[in-house]
């Protein structure tokens, strides 16, 4: 016996399927927005720089890579609310890591 639902299912799960890429687009639009208007440290902005103007970091993370030339050593500061990667002693990105209403507060202009 053939089961006459499972195709109008399957449909029904392509087409809510299909909702997804573009909600998490928009919701990844709206992260790097309010990430944008907070004063996070900008690329290119040394660690003595970002030390001196947003403070010590709460920890440095273990850095990461360094086994090749194609692979830098990339150094993380957590801050409240944000990371920071820097490749040598450049800034190459910052992130947040809570929610944005809560690093909003604390991130130093």
């Amino acid at each position: 016996m053939r089961n006459h639902r499972l195709p109008g299912m399957a449909l029904f799960a392509l087409a809510l399927a299909a909702g997804w890429p573009a909600r998490a687009d928009e919701l990844l639009l709206r992260r790097v927005q309010q990430e944008q208007s907070l004063q996070l440290p900008p690329r290119g902005m040394r660690m003595a720089e970002v030390e001196r103007r947003y403070g010590p970091p709460v920890r440095k993370l273990d850095p990461r890579g360094g086994d090749s030339p194609k692979h830098p050593l990339i150094q993380r500061w957590q801050y409240d609310g944000y990371i920071v990667y820097f490749e040598r002693d450049r800034v190459i990105h910052s992130v947040l890591d809570t929610p944005v209403a809560d690093a909003h507060a604390r991130a130093a202009p």
